[in-house]
């Protein structure tokens, strides 16, 4: 095994075929970041079809027995005792002092029995610590991969070959499954800001399942996606990934716009009294910008406002789909407001950026959350 990689998913061989050189990597697993194939083409199809992505990298851990609500809610900002088997929600992790240290999705398989899946923050630290005397057992689970297939597509795709019927599936829903008869988790999300299903199954079957649902998808012109492809969906989906949307390193929920994931009615938890305070004290707030620029701009600019530094750009893409530079951005609370201009400037030069409604695509989320299925 290799040092530097201690961890490296099943399909590896699948990506090398499709033309990576793992240009990047994530919570110590190479990432395929290109493929031969041109991220905008990607792109395109997931916007009209449906694209197929491996986010195994992502670190996945089993909270289970009859402490697991209490750990959970004892550490995490949502009222996690709300949640009902079946269902998925977001949330967040801070210390101490309130600052964010990691983002959650937390999926209730059963009453005791929960999978937390997350990025390269320190949540499994935080759950170790806090586990103590606690009836409940936290296992992370290197075996498990996740397969996203994100596109309008996705359900047609799908549907023919899985156990049951997805088209009840609702955002934020998991069920298990069969996929081509296959045991698997089958979960209603995604971060491309369109419909989208995750599959869940464990490293033997995944190979199998990439080249299924592949196979499928060929008739509605599905294909495999790079990462580079997912950031740009992302980024127009108004999607934050931790830490790089949190550069200062000690934000709080409130300066990200992640407000929705706090419950402060619920009992005490790490960080409530610190989130109480810092209510109040916020020193950014999170915006989108549409840049005048024909390129992407370098993430790390700052933005400049009558001559001085007034905030940073932290995620950022040019969108062919929109024909749009785009960013997320914090900037001081006094000059959030909508179409507030700013000078951009990086290594690529000084530009106009405004700020503007998020998400830049798909403004009402209709794509992931469609009128009939609201409430």
């Amino acid at each position: 095994m290799n040092a530097a990689f201690p961890r490296n998913s099943i399909l590896n061989e699948r990506h090398i075929a499709l033309g990576t050189k793992f240009e990047s990597s994530w919570n110590g697993m190479p990432l395929p970041q290109f493929y031969a194939t041109d991220p905008y083409d990607e792109v395109a199809t997931v916007r009209s079809r449906a694209g197929l992505i491996d986010v195994s990298s992502l670190n996945l851990v089993n909270v289970t027995g009859p402490d697991a609500v209490a750990l959970l809610d004892a550490v995490l900002t949502s009222d996690i005792g709300k949640m009902k088997p079946g269902q998925s929600a977001i949330s967040n992790i801070v210390d101490d002092g309130g600052s964010l240290i990691d983002d959650v999705l937390v999926y209730r398989n059963g009453t005791d029995d929960f999978r937390l899946s997350h990025g390269s923050g320190k949540l499994e630290d935080v759950l170790a610590a806090f586990a103590g005397g606690r009836d409940v057992s936290v296992a992370n689970d290197g075996d498990t991969h996740v397969l996203s297939l994100q596109g309008p597509l996705a359900l047609d795709i799908l549907t023919p070959h899985a156990s049951i019927d997805l088209s009840t599936l609702k955002y934020f829903e998991h069920a298990p499954a069969e996929l081509f008869g296959r045991k698997v988790t089958l979960a209603r999300g995604g971060y491309s800001a369109e419909r989208g299903y995750e599959v869940f199954s464990t490293a033997a079957d995944t190979v199998f399942l990439w080249d299924a649902i592949l196979e499928a998808g060929k008739p509605f012109g599905a294909m495999p996606v790079s990462w580079q492809s997912l950031d740009i969906v992302r980024v127009e989906g108004a999607l934050l990934f931790f830490p790089y949307d949190m550069p200062k390193g000690d934000e709080t929920p409130w300066e990200v716009g992640a407000d929705w994931t706090v419950d402060l009615d619920k009992p005490a938890f790490r960080g409530k009294e610190a989130l109480i305070r810092r209510k109040s004290e916020a020193r950014v707030v999170q915006r989108g910008m549409e840049i005048d620029h024909h390129e992407q701009i370098e993430p790390g600019a700052r933005l400049i406002k009558d001559g001085v530094d007034v905030g940073s750009l932290n995620s950022s893409i040019y969108s062919r789909h929109l024909m749009r530079s785009i960013a997320l951005v914090h900037v001081r609370p006094d000059l959030g407001a909508f179409g507030t201009e700013f000078e951009v400037v990086g290594p690529q030069g000084t530009f106009t950026g405004r700020l503007v409604k998020t998400p830049f695509y798909d403004p009402l989320r209709l794509r992931t959350h469609p009128l009939e299925e609201r409430g």
